[in-house]
């Protein structure tokens, strides 16, 4: 039955290929109620195939996708999701609050208007046309338009490419309130730091292979990289040739080093500087992690292009 459905959406050994291009090869994913996945990969990695499948929009060459315990192509599944996507395809002529009505009227027991319009940050938005917003305040619109039917798994692609800070950390808070409330959220971005400021799992797709999942931390784990930071007076250029320093540069007064050895690193600085202070050490954050994860794939596209050539 549906209430006993713990993954919202799932994806096992799912492979697509088009013509000779293998989108996708063999990936596991899944979703849970409340949870943020963040789906991140380089593009052409494979995360746009992943959502069309969950969707509905294409079909598994293999492997098994569900949505909700059905397959995607069911109309009772699809009322379950709201979907944010990069391309919206929306009439210019028409007016915010016309948009919310008609979309709204596609579902059984949709949103008000009212909670979309808070959620979405669209206060005296409602009798201007879509076409007259800038292109933030039609990001926004947009993920109100998801949010209509009320979904118990949201898909964003994207959601804040457009919008400026103050609308990007508004719409942040909106996904904390609907994750508490048990909306599940996919999410893809470029922004590293709002996967690493929302998302509590994370799945890695590199050539359409997943290569890291997991909650934040255990993503981070995948690299031993670690961040010094400190006060000195020791040079950045002769620090980045050390060993095990993959760079060092100085921000101000501070110099910023990322290694691979970072107890080795931190006595040979102690030793060389008697007067270094404000010494801090912190894991890679996710942005290290994600460019370590996929170094390799990047190597092989590039070899790949240059053979091509």
């Amino acid at each position: 039955m549906e209430g006993k459905v713990l993954e919202l959406a799932s994806l096992r050994g799912v492979r697509k290929q088009y013509g000779k291009v293998v989108a996708l090869d063999g990936v596991d994913l899944s979703i849970a109620p409340g949870q943020v996945l963040a789906l991140l990969g380089a593009n052409g990695a494979g995360k746009s195939t992943a959502i069309a499948l969950l969707l509905g929009l294409v079909q598994a060459d293999a492997g098994q996708v569900l949505l909700f315990g059905q397959s995607p192509q069911q109309l009772a599944a699809r009322r379950n999701i709201g979907v944010m996507l990069q391309s919206a395809g929306i009439a210019d002529n028409s007016k915010v609050r016309e948009l919310l009505e008609l979309t709204r009227s596609y579902y059984p027991q949709p949103r008000s208007i009212d909670d979309c319009v808070a959620l979405a940050g669209l206060d005296g938005l409602l009798g201007r046309q879509y076409g007259k917003l800038s292109g933030g305040q039609q990001r926004r619109v947009q993920f109100a338009l998801a949010l209509c039917g009320n979904p118990r798994l949201l898909f964003l692609d994207e959601p804040t490419t457009g919008m400026d800070i103050e609308a990007r950390q508004a719409l942040w808070r909106a996904i904390g309130q609907l994750s508490a409330q048990g909306c599940a959220v996919l999410l893809t971005t470029h922004y590293l730091e709002e996967a690493e400021a929302l998302a509590d799992r994370v799945v890695v797709l590199a050539r359409g292979r997943v290569v890291a999942a997991g909650s934040m931390d255990e993503v981070r784990r995948h690299v031993a990289q670690r961040r010094i930071r400190c006060l000195s007076a020791l040079d950045a250029a002769g620090i980045a040739a050390w060993p095990q320093v993959r760079s060092a540069h100085r921000d101000a007064a501070r110099l910023e080093i990322v290694t691979d050895a970072a107890e080795d690193v931190v006595r040979r600085l102690l030793a060389e500087d008697g007067a270094l202070s404000e010494l801090e050490v912190q894991r890679a954050g996710l942005a290290e992690a994600f460019l370590e994860i996929t170094r390799d794939d990047a190597d092989v596209a590039s070899a790949d292009e240059r053979e091509a050539a």
